[in-house]
Parts: structure tokens; C-alpha cells; sequence
């Protein structure tokens, strides 16, 4: 399983947000280049890079520190945050980001989406499907940061696009993110067993090196962390070990 150390970027800065709300940030006086060399040091093969305000209006306002990372720091970069078009799309590639992030485009274009998988490829690309339960405790998908609520169910869209051939899917239980309340592990399990054959990146509420071993076991291909790293919870170094642990 592998273990994608996650840097969110607002305004230039690391920060974090708690359950994608941006009134709700916590800054970490972190350089981010600094940051993703030192994840590279430590092991990591993968970073997963997002752009806050890109996400949230579609002005790739943090674009200028994704590239330097991804030429600079020696590892494989996943990223994304205010992909609205094949162009947008085509700027993270030339960055050099090795697997660019496709959340509020895979709901409003699915189109598109279809045509980026035919004319890029499967590894190109990572649909993000994040995600809150309504009343009935139906999952249903939110776009544009996390800011606008669809009423499009995860389900449905998950295993729609994994049998079209999509095989990256990151998955956010946006009530657990940056919480560390431990993840959704029930959410996961369910996932695992509607879409077997989608390689399945879980995100969200990782606080402890136990969550890692759950996780692991479910058969997920990757975690993203952010917060319980950031806030030193446990080490990347220890991260990693669960995550390639037989």
C-alpha cells in the first residue's frame, strides 16, 4: 500500500482545512518545497500536491509552487485543484506532474473526462470523488472545493467510470477530513467490494499508524495523509513501513 504524504496549498502556504471549510484553516510556517524534498528524504515515492484555491474557483493561483516541486523534488507528483479543461489538464502535464487530480470535472463533463482517459491514459489521471453522506446516509458527491453539494451519488458515478476503464479513484469522507477521527473504514470496505477492480486511494481522518494497518488490510492501494503528519503524529518513515508491512 503505498503512502502519498499530502501538501494542500493556499495562498502559497501549507495549511490545512477541517472538513474543506476555508474558514476553518490552519497554517504551518512550512516552506513547500522545503516540505516535499524532505518527504522525498524520508522515503516517499509519491507526494499528492492540491491547490486550495484552484479548487475553489478554478484559478490555478498556487501553480507556480506545484511545478517547482514537481521538477525539483525527487519524487512522483499527484496534483491537481482547478482542472476545468483539456488545457488546464495539459498545463499540470507539461509541469511535470506525473498524475493530475480530477474532481469537480469528472461530475460537470463527464464527456471530457472520457476523452482525457482516451487520449492520455488510465496512470494519467486520478478521479477524485469526494464525498458526504446525506440524511439517508447516501454518499453523494461535492464539487468546486468541496463548497457546492451534488446530488449525484458516489456509487453510481465510482462504478460507472471504473467500468469504463478509469483505474485511479481518490475517495474523501469529507466529514472525517483533517479531524482525526480515524477513516472511514466501513466506506472503503463497501467501495472495495462494488468497484474490485478500481485502485482505490482512501483520504480523509488518518490519526494513528493503526488506521494504516485497517486500511491495509481492506485491500486499498494508497492513503493520502496530510494533518496527522503535519501535526506529528506519527513519522513518514513509520508511515511507510505499515504501508509496505506484508
Amino acid at each position: 500500500m503505498l503512502i502519498y504524504p499530502a501538501i494542500d496549498l493556499r495562498g502559497g502556504r501549507v495549511v490545512r482545512l477541517l472538513q474543506g471549510d476555508y474558514a476553518q484553516e490552519q497554517r504551518y510556517g512550512m516552506d513547500p518545497l522545503s516540505l516535499a524534498q524532505a518527504h522525498a528524504e524520508a522515503g516517499a515515492q509519491w507526494l499528492h500536491l492540491v491547490d486550495l484555491d484552484g479548487a475553489r474557483s478554478g484559478d490555478c493561483g498556487n501553480f507556480a509552487a506545484i511545478e517547482r516541486i514537481a521538477h525539483k523534488a525527487s519524487l512522483r507528483v499527484q496534483a491537481g485543484g482547478g482542472v476545468r479543461s483539456e488545457d488546464d489538464f495539459r498545463r499540470f502535464v507539461d509541469a511535470g506532474v506525473a498524475r493530475v487530480v480530477i474532481g469537480s470535472l469528472a461530475v460537470r463533463d463527464p464527456a471530457l473526462v472520457r476523452h482525457l482517459l482516451w487520449r492520455y491514459g488510465a496512470d494519467s489521471l486520478t478521479l477524485a470523488l469526494d464525498a458526504r453522506a446525506d440524511a439517508a446516509g447516501v454518499f453523494r458527491v461535492a464539487i468546486a472545493g468541496w463548497q457546492e453539494q451534488e446530488g449525484t451519488p458516489l456509487d453510481g458515478l465510482l462504478a460507472g467510470y471504473a467500468a469504463e476503464g478509469f483505474r485511479h479513484f481518490l475517495v474523501t469522507d469529507i466529514a472525517r477530513d483533517g479531524m482525526l477521527a480515524g477513516p472511514n473504514v466501513e466506506l472503503y470496505r463497501h467501495l472495495r467490494a462494488l468497484a474490485p477492480e478500481a485502485v482505490l486511494l482512501a483520504s480523509g481522518g488518518v490519526h494513528a499508524l493503526e488506521d494504516l494497518a485497517a486500511l491495509r488490510a481492506l485491500g486499498v492501494a494508497g492513503v493520502i495523509i496530510g494533518k496527522a503528519l503535519l501535526d506529528g503524529r506519527f513519522t513518514l518513515a513509520q508511515a511507510l513501513a505499515h504501508g509496505a508491512a506484508a
